[in-house]
C-alpha cells in the first residue's frame, strides 16, 4: 500500500452549544495531536443543513454559529498556525468528491447506518436525502485530504467504517491504491461523557434540559450549579473502580474528574473514595471552573473581533484547498473526467 503522510481530519457541526463532552471527548485530543500529526479541523457546516432549519436556525444563526465553533476550537487550544482551521463549505472539493463517492457507495451500506435511524425517527420518509447521505459526505471530508487518522467518538465509528469501505471499493473499482484506509483514533478516559441528569444517556446539545450538560459558554456560577445539581445515587463514592459498576451517574462524574485532572479513575477514588458526593461535587466544580472558565473568557475575547475569526477561517480554507484541489484533480483523472 502507498505510504501516506500521517494526517488528521476531524470536525464538529455548528449547531447548538458545544459542551464538556465535545471538549473532553474530542478537543483535548485534537490539541494533543497537533504535535504529532499534520492536523486539519473543520466546522462541518454542510452537515448542519441536513436537518430542518428549525434545528440549525437558518442563515443568520448558522453564520453566527460557525464563528462561535471556530472560536471554541481556538479557545480550547487549536492553534491556527499549527493546524488548518476552516469551515467545510469554503472548500468545494468536499462536495465534488462526495458525488463520486455517492456512485461508489451502496444503498445497502447506508441502510445499515444506525445514526440515520435515530435522527430520522419514525418520519424516515420526511428526512432529507442529505441526512441519509451524511456518511458519504463525511467520507469525502476525510479522504479529500488523504487523512490517515480520524479521532472519533463511539457514535461515529460506524461512519468511519463506511469511509473505509468506500476507500477500499474505489481503489478496487479503479485498480489503484489512491485512497488510504483511514484509522479511527479513540483515546482518553472520557471519550463518552454522559448527561448530568441521566448517566445512561450521552451528554448532548439537543437535550431539552440545559442542566444535563456543561456548555463551553457557561459562566463559573453556571458550571458550579450544574455540577452540584448533577444526579447521583444514595451511596457514597467507592474505594475502587469495581464499585462504580451499575452506577452510571457516579461513574460519569468520577470519569469527568479523571479526565479534567488527567488522572486515572483509580487515582481519583484513592483520593475521594469512601466520602460523600457533596464534598466530591465541590471539588469537581472547582476543577471544572478552573479548566473551563479560561476557555469561556477566550471565546468571548475572540468573538468580540469576528473579523479575526473570519480571517482565520478564510486562511484555513486556502491552505486546505492546496491539499484538496490536486487530490480531486487526480480523482477526476482516475475516474475519466479529465
Amino acid at each position: 500500500m502507498t505510504n501516506f503522510k500521517p494526517r488528521v481530519l476531524s470536525g464538529m457541526q455548528p449547531t447548538g452549544n458545544l459542551h464538556l463532552g465535545n471538549y473532553l471527548g474530542a478537543m483535548v485530543n485534537w490539541v494533543k495531536m497537533q504535535s504529532s500529526h499534520e492536523t486539519l479541523y473543520c466546522v462541518v457546516d454542510m452537515h448542519a443543513i441536513t436537518q430542518p432549519t428549525s434545528v440549525w436556525g437558518g442563515p443568520e444563526v448558522l453564520r453566527k454559529s460557525i464563528l462561535e465553533v471556530a472560536a471554541a476550537y481556538m479557545a480550547a487550544g487549536i492553534d491556527p498556525q499549527k493546524s488548518i482551521l476552516f469551515n467545510q463549505s469554503r472548500v468545494h472539493e468536499h462536495a465534488e468528491l462526495a458525488w463520486v463517492f455517492n456512485c461508489v457507495a451502496r444503498i445497502g451500506w447506508l441502510d445499515r447506518m444506525t445514526q440515520f435511524k435515530e435522527k430520522a425517527g419514525k418520519d424516515k420518509e420526511k428526512a432529507s436525502v442529505g441526512l441519509y447521505d451524511y456518511p458519504v459526505l463525511m467520507a469525502a471530508d476525510i479522504l479529500i485530504y488523504h487523512a490517515t487518522h480520524v479521532p472519533v467518538g463511539e457514535d461515529q465509528k460506524q461512519h468511519l467504517e463506511l469511509c473505509r469501505d468506500i476507500a477500499i471499493k474505489f481503489n478496487n473499482d479503479f485498480g489503484t491504491e489512491f485512497f488510504p484506509i483511514t484509522e479511527p483514533v479513540i483515546m482518553g478516559p472520557a471519550t463518552r461523557v454522559m448527561s448530568l441528569r441521566d448517566g445512561t444517556k450521552k451528554m448532548s446539545k439537543s437535550d431539552p434540559s440545559d442542566l444535563s450538560r456543561i456548555n463551553l459558554t457557561d459562566s463559573a456560577d453556571d458550571i458550579s450549579k450544574k455540577i452540584r445539581k448533577a444526579k447521583t445515587d444514595a451511596d457514597g463514592l467507592p474505594a475502587e473502580a469495581e464499585g462504580l459498576k451499575g452506577r452510571p451517574e457516579a461513574d460519569n462524574l468520577v470519569g469527568i474528574y479523571a479526565a479534567l485532572s488527567e488522572k486515572s479513575v483509580d487515582q481519583v477514588l484513592a483520593e475521594f473514595g469512601g466520602g460523600q458526593f457533596s464534598g466530591f461535587k465541590n471539588a469537581l466544580a472547582d476543577l471544572a471552573v478552573a479548566k473551563l472558565a479560561p476557555i469561556n473568557d477566550t471565546m468571548k475575547r475572540l468573538l468580540a473581533d469576528p473579523g479575526y475569526v473570519e480571517g482565520v477561517l478564510a486562511d484555513g480554507a486556502k491552505r486546505a484547498s492546496t491539499i484538496a484541489a490536486p487530490i480531486m484533480q487526480d480523482v477526476k483523472k482516475i475516474v475519466g473526467f479529465a
